[in-house]
């Protein structure tokens, strides 16, 4: 009882080490404990206040009425402060700092300077709905314009540091920096020079750049979702969708691993942070693992690959899901019907994945007597999943994302508010403690969006930038680098991804990349930049946006699980990304073959097959990274399975270059490689049995 009671103690420890290291930390301030959740709590309250869609049919009022560029800017203005007030320190916590480690509080004059920067900032972002008309009218700035544009600038970078690591604060300052040195550039690169008044009014004073499209997605959509994520997680259904895993899959071959996948892509369905998902199922699920038999960085290795994975579950799919429905104009539901093939593909060919360890380390399950019983707790955690199908209702009967999810929240409070009065038995008691959950997830939602608000602010930046002269200039450079080869440019901007995540949350890394290369990648495939043909584009992007917070050395992700597996983070990063392999083919698979996002996809047969061959192809494909079927694979076996899967995945590869080949017949003589492959290992297994 002691040991358990250690690692419990741990589990806390280390579950308090992520949110600072994500969140910040509300105790090293003098009135930190107050002031960052009053703070947060009141931007969750405007938020929720904001009438962004103010009719349903003429029946809904929504009691505040703002324009888009206002809301934005308050928006920024309370993000910033959150920023400045939570990572004061020159040097943030970090996941490889040791559990049990205290932030020391800050002193008079650190946190006089704190308060100081954040109301600063705060006033400096917050100057654009101030002074909204004048500044529409002036156009041009004048004096406090570019004081405050200025300060805004370097302020805004200073807090994405400080929140985000210097990744994205470089590459946002290098933009800025080169558009002044245009000039001064090979004759090949150089441009004309961008004049500071035109750089400021271009990124301070309009709707293109910091407080552009992503901005505005984060303020309109994300934020309302985000909270509520964090409204599920406060009233328990992070530890109801493990449960519920666990007593489906936990007494299955390898049952914890496969339950861990399970809980983490339920988890994925509500949360856009792939650490938190770590951490949230990750404290149950890997010490299970271990125990059932997984060494210690596979069984690490086996969340962060599912919780990495999380972002790309419909229906909502991490804010960079809304900013590709924002930026391709099209609808959200859209983008959600397009992911889910991949998605679902990705998740099942991972349980496989982990299925097919289990049974190379000769693993069982976990005793049923000690597994939660289904139909009770799929009956007890009713009230986590009805918001979850009403908004998925409200999406599919075309309203929109955010009011979606205004109306998923509201019907979710008033979930809350019933079980507590229920549990309480006694209604003051009950609106008491129900309030208090309340009160807790709306401050919870304000402190997860501060990242994401300045992300997108500073990414902003570079967006802005990319239309003042530099955008044509990066984007030969990174055709120039590919030499006009569609499939090399597309391996560089995988690459790419990968290493800007290491340093970039998703949401950021996916901005910059689908900025940077995205019309690059459209004018070379002969695809357009709006619409639902550059979905596959987008979603390139995203796909690898997400695959970096396992990627050594820096994958966060990894460095979570490892200090619950006590695993060494660089072998979990390594082996996770291993298992992740399948979802890194996959955007290759559906840029070429479309038919996987159900582009051109009308009948449900259709979407059916498409379905069921890429599920083969992708369980082919695993068991060839995996080398093991039915038992270890002889190098012909691999070969077949990689063709079928190929044939499968790919099936234009072949058809375009053999005229009397379909698509069709290519994806079924794939097909049947695969089936050779597995009938070869049963008979043979069968002899040997005999």
């Amino acid at each position: 009882m002691q040991h358990e009671t250690a690692e419990e103690r741990e589990a806390l420890e280390l579950e308090h080490l992520v949110e600072e290291a994500e969140y910040g930390s509300d105790a090293q301030l003098p009135g930190g404990r107050w002031v960052l959740p009053a703070l947060a709590g009141f931007w969750s309250l405007f938020q929720l206040l904001l009438p962004y869609s103010t009719t349903i049919e003429g029946a809904l009022h929504l009691p505040v009425s703002l324009h888009s560029g206002l809301v934005r800017a308050i928006h920024l203005a309370f993000a910033i402060a959150l920023v400045f007030l939570s990572f004061p320190h020159w040097r943030r916590r970090s996941l490889r700092a040791p559990v049990g480690q205290e932030e020391k509080p800050l002193g008079p004059v650190g946190s006089g300077i704190a308060y100081l920067l954040a109301g600063l900032a705060a006033l400096a972002a917050a100057y654009y709905a101030l002074d909204y008309e004048g500044i529409a009218q002036r156009g041009v700035p004048g004096g406090l314009d570019r004081v405050l544009g200025i300060a805004l600038l370097f302020l805004l970078v200073e807090a994405a540091r400080r929140c985000l690591g210097w990744a994205l604060p470089v590459i946002a300052t290098g933009f800025v920096l080169v558009c002044f040195f245009g000039p001064e550039l090979p004759s090949f690169l150089a441009f004309r020079r961008v004049s500071l008044d035109r750089m400021i009014s271009q990124l301070t004073m309009s709707g293109e750049g910091i407080y552009g499209v992503p901005l505005g997605v984060s303020a309109s959509t994300v934020f309302l979702f985000v909270l509520l994520g964090s409204m599920l997680e406060k009233s328990g259904g992070g530890r109801y969708f493990v449960d519920l895993a666990f007593s489906l899959l936990g007494g299955f071959r390898g049952g914890p691993a496969k339950a861990a996948v399970l809980s983490s892509g339920l988890t994925g369905l509500v949360s856009g942070s792939s650490i938190a998902n770590t951490v949230t199922t990750g404290t149950f699920t890997i010490p299970l693992m271990k125990r059932t038999g997984y060494p210690p960085e596979k069984a690490a290795a086996v969340e962060v690959a599912a919780s990495t994975n999380g972002q790309l579950m419909p229906p909502i799919m991490g804010a960079a899901a809304f900013i590709i429905a924002s930026t391709a104009n099209i609808e959200y539901l859209q983008v959600v019907r397009a992911a889910f093939v991949p998605a679902i593909v990705s998740y099942l060919a991972l349980i496989y994945i982990t299925h097919l360890e289990a049974c190379k380390l000769g693993l069982q399950g976990v005793p049923r007597s000690e597994l939660p019983r289904f139909w009770p707790t799929f009956v007890s955690g009713l009230h986590f999943l009805l918001p979850l199908g009403l908004l998925v209702g409200l999406l599919v009967c075309r309203f929109s994302a955010e009011l979606a999810a205004f109306w998923a929240i509201l019907f979710l409070a008033g979930l809350v508010l019933v079980r507590a009065v229920i549990q309480a038995k006694g209604f003051r008691v009950g609106c008491r403690d129900g309030g208090r959950l309340l009160w807790e997830s709306l401050v919870a939602g304000g402190r997860s969006m501060m990242g994401i608000g300045v992300a997108c602010a500073t990414a902003g930046i570079i967006v802005g930038v990319m239309t003042l002269g530099p955008g044509s200039l990066v984007t030969d450079v990174v055709a120039r680098m590919a030499g006009g080869s569609l499939p090399l440019l597309l391996v560089l901007t995988a690459f790419m991804s990968l290493v800007l995540g290491m340093g970039l949350p998703t949401t950021a890394n996916f901005i910059v990349i689908s900025t940077v290369v995205a019309p690059t990648i459209a004018k070379l495939a002969g695809m357009p930049l709006t619409g639902i043909e550059s979905l596959p584009v987008y979603l390139f992007c995203f796909f690898f946006g997400i695959l970096a917070d396992d990627t050594p050395p820096v994958g966060l992700a990894a460095y979570a699980a490892s200090a619950i597996a006590k695993s060494d983070p660089i072998r979990t990063g390594l082996q996770g990304f291993a298992y992740d392999l399948r979802t890194a083919i996959l955007p290759f698979m559906f840029f070429f073959n479309r038919e996987l996002l159900l582009i051109g996809v009308s009948s449900p047969w259709h979407a059916a097959w498409v379905f069921g061959v890429a599920l083969v192809a992708m369980f082919a494909f695993a068991a060839v990274t995996q080398n093991y079927l039915l038992r270890r694979n002889r190098w012909y076996e691999s070969v077949l399975l990689g063709a079928g899967a190929l044939c499968i995945l790919r099936p234009g590869l072949l058809a375009n270059r053999v005229d009397l080949l379909s698509a069709r017949n290519v994806a079924v003589f794939g097909l049947t490689l695969c089936a050779l492959a597995l009938a070869w290992q049963w008979l043979s297994l069968r002899r040997k049995a005999q």
